[in-house]
């Protein structure tokens, strides 16, 4: 949910950003769209995740001097 103090925010930035007004309801419907995006695209990474990653980083510059 998003209060009205940051809805108010969001209409500032918006505002700043792009030189225009928006009405409360379409900043509602652009901030609540930008939030639902946020919790779909970034994800914490684990542990887990990071030492996998390090492994195939590894793994790749290992092939890559190879292959030089």
């Amino acid at each position: 949910m998003i209060t009205t103090e940051q809805l108010e925010k969001f209409k500032a930035i918006y505002r700043k950003e792009f030189g225009k007004d928006i009405s409360n309801q379409d900043a509602l419907d652009s901030a609540t769209k930008l939030v639902n995006l946020m919790r779909i695209v970034y994800k914490p990474i684990t542990q887990k995740d990071y030492d996998e990653f390090k492994k195939r980083r590894i793994s790749k510059a290992h092939i890559s001097r190879q292959i030089d």
